[in-house]
């Protein structure tokens, strides 16, 4: 039997949407966008046509080439879906101070 060294091991209960829309590029994003306590109030937004995900915010969208990076997507379809979750990001709250 292997021991592990826990960082952490925390349960809780989160809220998820599950949205899927299509922009002017046609590009089809089925997203699940998970509210959590963690990760500073920001949220875990996965892309599940392609298993990416990230943790983000405001900031993070208005940070150049961020959604591209993540995601894998160009700079049309990173503007649309920048536009999307402008709408829902909402903002930070640092809940462990």
């Amino acid at each position: 039997m292997s021991e592990y060294d826990y960082l952490y091991d925390h349960t809780e209960e989160t809220s998820t949407r599950f949205v899927c829309f299509v922009g002017e590029t046609l590009r089809r994003f089925d997203l699940a966008i998970i509210t959590t306590t963690r990760y500073y109030g920001k949220k875990l937004v996965i892309d599940l046509q392609s298993g990416r995900s990230a943790v983000m915010g405001p900031d993070d969208l208005e940070a150049e080439g961020y959604l591209e990076y993540a995601y894998k997507i160009n700079e049309e379809e990173a503007q649309e879906l920048e536009g999307f979750l402008s709408q829902v990001m909402g903002t930070v709250h640092f809940t462990d101070i």
